[in-house]
């Protein structure tokens, strides 16, 4: 593993997932508020890894490949976490579900893909379903012990927030599946290691684990 801020930032992340799922067990008001304040930090970290590796030039293939794992992991247990303790429920569960199956298809479309060395770049409308999802999840944390906004509670806040992440989770998700199926033909056959070396990649990489998923 290759040492540096980014990467130690990337793995606070994880560290955070813990913590924050075992603050949301604890049935306090002061825990829902610290779990969303370790919340919040690893929010920030999301985009801080990212930025200090492109700033500092110390992007690496461990960070590439640990980030989007560490974003994966923290979105996965947390919405298994509202859902267990009952933040969502019934037919609000839908919104979840859908944003769990958009990342696992996503995850497998980019393992097949980069064995054909082949990037497929976030888009714009990815990052803005990224930080709807972040947001509504931080209220969601919070639950009914934070304020009402109006007619509308905490809960309720971070349930809409999540069917708007969800619905463009659907969008995004299309998006990525269509890219992908173009370059799924009898044709793409994945690089053999020995070739990588020397067989010049199609098309040019950007560095979408740092950037968003």
């Amino acid at each position: 593993m290759e040492t540096n801020l980014p990467n130690v930032l990337t793995l606070s992340r994880i560290v955070a997932i813990p913590v924050v799922c075992l603050l949301l067990l604890v049935n306090a008001a002061w825990a829902a508020w610290l779990a969303l304040g370790v919340y919040t930090v690893a929010c920030v970290t999301d985009f801080l890894d990212g930025y200090l590796a492109r700033t500092w030039k110390q992007q690496s293939r461990f960070g590439r490949m640990l980030d989007p794992i560490a974003d994966k992991l923290l979105v996965a247990s947390l919405l298994l976490m509202v859902v267990g303790i009952d933040r969502l429920s019934g037919v609000h569960i839908l919104p979840a579900a859908v944003i769990l199956c958009r990342e696992i298809t996503v995850s497998g479309l980019r393992e097949y893909l980069a064995e054909l060395r082949v990037g497929m770049p976030v888009t714009r409308l990815a990052k803005w379903k990224t930080g709807i999802q972040m947001v509504a999840i931080g209220f969601l944390i919070v639950g009914d012990v934070g304020p009402m906004f109006g007619p509308l509670s905490t809960t309720m806040i971070g349930v809409y927030g999540l069917w708007a992440a969800a619905a463009l989770t659907l969008i995004t998700g299309y998006d990525y599946l269509r890219a992908g199926l173009r370059h799924v033909s009898p044709d793409c056959e994945p690089v053999p290691p020995a070739e990588q070396s020397e067989r010049p990649a199609p098309v040019k990489h950007t560095d979408p684990a740092r950037d968003a998923s």
